[in-house]
């Protein structure tokens, strides 16, 4: 029987095959060593179904054909043989050379490059490439960077047309486009941000009806005013669909003469708005709403830093300073609590999580890493901005008007299994995987020191967040209806949604429902798939810079906590946010069996167990800021020499159930962060 799938290489000689509309690992099948044909790593292939000839009753399979290739680039260092000039990949799932022909004038043997294959090879003949970029000295962090900012297709300069474009763009609102709009100038409006912040797309205000009703009005800035549907803007927008983050640096997805200038809520200034004004009563039900276009001049550019103060009561000269707008802050803060508690009570999880940052020095080098403080004003913003995000979703579902939704489902029966399976050791029992079981949970365990544990492993068995054109609701937050409309500088599904409330209120919705259903499906897709690559870029950039920094404190010994276990080691991170790998072979003397499902590392003769969560100290031995890889070792352990790996090689898994699993569980970021707003870092 033949099938057709990815195939998936190991460094070890053998791989997986992961056939068309497999749900979960379980269907993958092993490839044996030398079965893999002439496929590499990522490449879509068909495979022929086989019987293990040592066990008939399990399934192997063998590739035949390579329909697709994965790599059409490949990323490595230079090296010199003779005076040929290869490249020697990154990756280890990527074992063979690549010639380089063509020019390579300029390269030195340590260059990290890239190389676009031009021929993938034979049995007797190699792979060759041409160079496509190059990105600096092997194993700097510099080089990393670049290199995997290019891996994920992600470009730090804007095309020419789109920046002359972006250059036309005025630098100030333009009288001619204030008539039609709900002219809110004269209200008291505030954008509440990081102190360092430079682009305010959101501004919130809070007023009493005749009826002593709430009147919440979240303002965002209109972004689809400037960036029009097809125009040079808009087209590299898409091709982004989301701004980066990593470190200090931000690469956005619209040019700064627009995400910092006109399409930023700056304070005392005109802006074009586009709001959604929500009539609440006091158990923050929302009564009513409307939608419109407006200008908005923001009264204060507040910090969270300035706001938690005054919350505080806790500084006379700020509350002097900001007298004018402390009721209405207080206010804000009494209603955000109102909000909190009825998503609380409806089921949202109460995920407990901490965010790291690094700080960098002028010169661009980690200098520390600290956990990122939230304190009311923060609380207060995401309710707002989750409030005014709910809102817009039921209406264009209830309106049947098409637009790109947030969704996030429910865990998977595999996930739950595994959740389940994770918990039964700490003595807690999970009998299905639903809002109301999973937050008995973190109740359960708030304030105990399984508390961080339990949190990491809710967080890691949650479904991957998306969008879709269908409304499907979100079920970290259990909201029916959701989508994301805050945003616009820096995601593009925001920008959609924008167009499509836009459409509602100039009448032009029935004309352009067609071409809008259309271009909203293409959105989803895009901005599911760049959000993925985005994600993946900051975490692997994040760890270079926390590779360097660890690599000024190696010999030192730290306090940590498993995050993770494999067969081949124990993952623990730091309080600051750090995470190694301590190698299974510097544990104490023993061979150490791997539970799978319970996650555990056992010692047969010490009857010793390493589990998910528990408290260790650790010596950090090495840090590769190339690639990003931090290793401990067990307190008292001599140092590895210079140039000396302290992590061996993976232990070959010969089962295809092993495949992965255990290093994607344990090391892997979770899926759906819990919604805190940090900008730009929290996709929820």
């Amino acid at each position: 029987m033949s099938l057709q799938g990815i195939y998936q290489a190991s460094s070890r000689g053998f791989g997986f095959f992961t056939p068309d509309g497999a749900t979960d690992r379980s269907q993958d099948l092993f490839v044996p060593p030398r079965s893999e044909g002439s496929a590499w790593n990522g490449d879509r292939v068909e495979a022929e179904v086989r019987p293990d000839p040592k066990d008939p009753a399990r399934k192997l399979a063998v590739v035949t054909k390579v329909l697709e290739r994965g790599n059409q680039t490949v990323i490595g260092a230079v090296e010199r043989r003779g005076r040929e000039t290869w490249l020697v990949p990154s990756s280890d799932r990527l074992p063979h050379p690549v010639k380089i022909v063509g020019r390579s004038g300029g390269l030195r043997p340590g260059d990290k490059v890239a190389v676009a294959v031009t021929s993938y090879g034979s049995a007797k003949l190699p792979a060759t490439g041409t160079v496509k970029a190059a990105f600096g000295r092997d194993g700097t962090r510099q080089a990393s960077v670049e290199a995997i900012l290019y891996e994920h297709g992600i470009e730090r300069e804007f095309p020419a047309p789109v920046r002359a474009a972006a250059e036309l763009a005025p630098r100030e609102v333009d009288p001619a486009a204030l008539p039609g709009r709900l002219d809110l100038r004269g209200r008291t409006v505030i954008t509440i941000d990081g102190a360092s912040s430079k682009d305010f797309d959101d501004a919130v205000s809070l007023e009493r009806d005749a009826a002593g009703h709430w009147v919440l009005g979240v303002h965002i800035a209109d972004v689809s005013h400037y960036v029009t549907e097809g125009s040079p803007l808009d087209l590299e927008a898409w091709n982004r669909s989301t701004s980066v983050y990593f470190a200090d640096q931000v690469i956005p997805m619209l040019p700064e003469a627009l995400s910092n200038g006109i399409c930023s809520l700056n304070p005392h200034v005109d802006r074009l708005a586009l709001s959604c004004i929500m009539t609440m009563d006091a158990s923050g039900e929302v009564l009513s709403h409307q939608f419109a276009k407006t200008a908005i001049r923001s009264t204060e550019r507040m910090t969270y830093d300035d706001c938690n103060v005054l919350l505080r009561d806790g500084s006379p000269e700020l509350a002097e300073r900001y007298a004018h707008i402390l009721p209405m802050l207080r206010d804000m803060a009494a209603l955000a609590k109102v909000l909190e508690r009825r998503r609380r009570a409806r089921g949202a999880l109460d995920l407990e999580s901490q965010e790291c940052y690094i700080v960098c020095d002028g010169n661009g080098d980690p200098v520390d890493i600290r956990v990122r403080q939230s304190g009311e004003s923060e609380a207060l913003i995401e309710s707002f901005m989750l409030a005014a995000n709910e809102c817009v979703a039921e209406h264009l579902q209830k309106q049947g008007i098409p637009a790109v939704y947030r969704v996030h489902e429910k865990p998977s029966e595999d996930k739950a299994a595994n959740l389940k399976a994770m918990l039964a050791p700490l003595g807690i029992s999970l009998r299905q995987a639903d809002n109301g079981s999973l937050q008995k949970v973190l109740e359960r365990v708030k304030g105990t020191p399984q508390a961080p544990a339990v949190n990491t492993m809710v967080l890691r068995s949650l479904m991957k967040a998306r969008y879709d054109v269908q409304d499907l609701g979100h079920f970290g937050l259990a909201a029916k209806h959701y989508c994301h409309f805050t945003s616009p500088i820096r995601r593009y599904p925001d920008l959609m949604v924008h167009r499509a409330i836009a459409a509602m209120l100039d009448g032009t919705l029935e004309k352009s429902r067609g071409r809008m259903a259309a271009a909203a499906d293409r959105a989803a897709k895009q901005s599911s798939d760049r959000e993925v690559h985005a994600m993946t870029a900051e975490r692997d950039i994040d760890k270079c810079y926390m590779a360097q920094f660890m690599s000024a404190h190696v010999g030192e010994t730290f306090t940590g906590t498993v995050s993770g276990v494999a067969k081949f080691g124990l993952f623990v991170a730091l309080p600051n946010g750090v995470e190694g790998l301590l190698p299974v072979t510097a544990l104490p003397d023993d061979r150490y069996e791997y539970d799978e499902v319970r996650m555990t590392l056992t010692g047969p003769r010490t009857k010793f167990t390493y589990t998910f969560g528990m408290p260790i100290q650790v010596l950090c031995a090495a840090a590769d800021p190339g690639s990003g890889q931090i290793d401990f070792l067990l307190p008292g352990a001599a140092l590895p020499a210079a140039g000396e790996k302290v992590q061996p090689p993976k232990p070959a898994r010969t089962k295809p159930r092993d495949r992965d699993k255990a290093p994607r569980q344990s090391g892997g970021k979770p899926s759906y962060r819990p919604p805190r707003r940090t900008k730009g870092r929290r996709r929820r």
